[in-house]
């Protein structure tokens, strides 16, 4: 069953169309670095590490200290986790199997 987003227009489909294009992390690095600012590209790497210490049962004040989160960011994905997409669980998954 294929997942029908609230968010779903032509210019998103593009755009995740252009990130299935990117072949490794030079790639990542050259697109990112160019469509996102810095301080945007480390917000999106802090929650997906929120995520993975989530998933491992950290505690937010684990959590806070580690990564630098503040709680209601921490909060804020923790529910993406509960009641979400599902979109970080299939990351962290997927990351996991290529270990």
């Amino acid at each position: 069953m294929a997942y029908d987003s609230k968010f779903k227009s032509a210019d998103l489909d593009e755009l995740f169309d252009g990130i299935l294009t990117l072949k490794d992390r030079e790639d990542c690095y050259r697109f990112f670095e160019d469509i996102c600012t810095v301080n945007e590209i480390y917000a999106i790497s802090q929650r997906l590490q929120v995520a993975k210490l989530l998933a491992a049962k950290k505690t937010y004040n684990e959590i806070e200290e580690i990564t630098k989160a503040s709680t209601a960011t921490i909060s804020r994905i923790n529910k993406c986790l509960l009641y979400g997409a599902d979109g970080y669980t299939r990351v962290l998954e997927r990351l996991e199997e290529k270990k």
